[in-house]
C-alpha cells in the first residue's frame, strides 16, 4: 500500500512492505523508490526524523523486513534561484521524468548576468511542479543548452534519476541530433565530415575558435561535424548537420572554419542581420525587410533513450518564421536550376 497526501502543505508518502525488498538498507531503498530527490536529501530527511519505520525514527543503514510501515515528509522542492514567469512553451512532449521544449530564438536558457528574467528556465519553474536539481539552482532540469539564437528540440529532466541517465547517454554520445543551417556561399560537396578542435579563442573570451593540436591545452577538445547539403543556391546553402561531439558553438565554429559561416551569426560570419535587399538587389526599398537577424540554426529532430523505460524516443521540431521566410526568398531569389532536395 502506497500513498502521498499533503499534511500542513507538506506531502507525506507511506508504504507498507507487503514483500521483503531487493534493497533492505532503508537509505538504498528510498533512493530507488524517490529517485527524484538527492541521496543527499533523503540522508537529511533521516537524520532528522521524518523518516520512520513502524512511527520510530531510525538509522539510514536500518534492514527493512517485509510488513515495515515506512512514512517519509518529502523534502521540500529544490530551490531555485530563478523566478518564475508564465511565458509560453511549445512542449513537444512531456511525462512524469521529461518534459520536450521547442526553443524559440532569442531565448536565454538559464538565468546569467544580464539575463536574469525571460530566460526558459523562468518559464519552467512556473510550468512544472518538480524539476531535476542536479545542475544546482539556477539550472533546474537543464540538461544540455543550445545557444541564445538558435531554436528547436531541448530536453528537460523533471528528477535527477532521469537526468543522470539522459546525461550519461549525452556523454557516451548515443543521442541523435540533427540540426538545419543556412550557410554563405555554395559548399562544394554533397557531404563531408569536418574533424577540427575547439577551444576559447584566443582574443575574444565569448568566442570559440579551432585550434591544430588540442594536447597543447587541456581546454582544447577533438570535436567532429557531419553535413549534408539539403539544397543549393546561388551564394547560399542549405545544409543539415549532425554533431558528433557537442563543444560550445561547435556547428557555428566548424562551418565558418570550412569558409560557410551560417547566415547572420554575427560572432562568426561579422553580418548581424539578412535584408531580403542581400538576396534581391533590385529589391524596391518600399519591400526591403530583415528576413532574420540571429544565425539561422535550428536544432531540428533529437533521439533518445527513455531514462526510465528505455523506449527510443523521437522529436522535431518545424523550422520557425525567420528561417522559412529566409528559405522561401532563397528559393525565389537565387534557385539554381539542379537542386538537391
Amino acid at each position: 500500500m502506497e500513498l502521498i497526501q499533503e499534511i500542513d502543505g507538506r506531502r507525506v508518502l507511506e508504504v507498507t512492505l507487503r514483500h521483503r525488498p531487493e534493497l533492505r538498507r532503508l537509505d538504498q531503498f528510498l533512493a530507488g523508490a524517490l529517485p527524484g530527490f538527492s541521496r543527499s536529501a533523503l540522508q537529511r530527511c533521516i537524520e532528522s526524523g521524518e523518516v520512520t519505520v513502524n512511527g520510530v525514527p531510525v538509522k539510514a543503514s536500518y534492514k527493512l523486513r517485509e510488513g515495515d510501515h515506512i512514512r517519509v515528509v518529502l523534502p521540500e522542492p529544490p530551490r531555485t534561484d530563478a523566478v518564475p514567469e508564465d511565458i509560453p512553451l511549445d512542449i513537444l512532449y512531456e511525462d512524469d521524468y521529461l518534459a520536450v521544449i521547442n526553443k524559440p530564438p532569442g531565448m536565454v536558457v538559464h538565468p546569467a548576468p544580464g539575463h536574469k528574467r525571460g530566460t526558459l528556465v523562468n518559464a519552467l519553474v512556473h510550468h512544472f511542479r518538480q524539476l531535476s536539481a542536479v545542475n544546482g539552482p539556477t539550472r533546474p532540469g537543464i540538461v544540455h543548452r543550445l545557444d541564445r539564437d538558435t531554436s528547436g528540440v531541448i530536453l528537460v529532466a523533471k528528477d535527477e534519476r532521469a537526468h543522470r541517465e539522459l546525461a550519461a547517454q549525452f556523454q557516451r554520445r548515443t543521442v541523435y541530433k540533427e540540426y538545419l543551417a543556412i550557410v554563405h556561399g555554395e559548399i562544394d560537396r554533397d557531404s563531408d565530415y569536418i574533424e577540427a578542435a575547439i577551444g576559447r579563442h584566443p582574443r575574444d573570451r565569448e568566442r570559440m575558435a579551432t585550434f591544430d593540436d588540442p594536447d597543447e591545452d587541456e581546454d582544447i577538445k577533438d570535436a567532429c561535424t557531419y553535413y549534408e547539403v539539403v539544397e543549393r543556391f546561388r551564394g547560399f546553402t542549405y545544409v543539415r548537420c549532425l554533431p558528433r561531439t557537442g563543444r560550445t558553438h561547435q556547428i557555428r565554429v566548424h562551418l565558418a572554419h570550412i569558409g560557410h559561416p551560417i547566415v547572420a551569426d554575427a560572432d562568426y560570419s561579422h553580418h548581424k542581420e539578412l535584408r531580403l535587399s542581400h538576396i534581391w538587389p533590385e529589391c524596391p526599398p518600399q519591400d526591403d525587410c530583415i528576413l532574420t537577424s540571429r544565425q539561422l540554426l535550428h536544432a531540428f529532430r533529437l533521439r533518445i533513450r527513455h531514462p526510465i523505460t528505455g523506449r527510443e524516443l523521437e522529436f522535431s521540431a518545424s523550422i520557425p518564421a525567420d528561417f522559412a521566410r529566409t528559405l522561401d526568398s532563397l528559393q525565389k531569389h537565387r534557385s539554381l536550376q539542379n537542386r538537391r532536395t
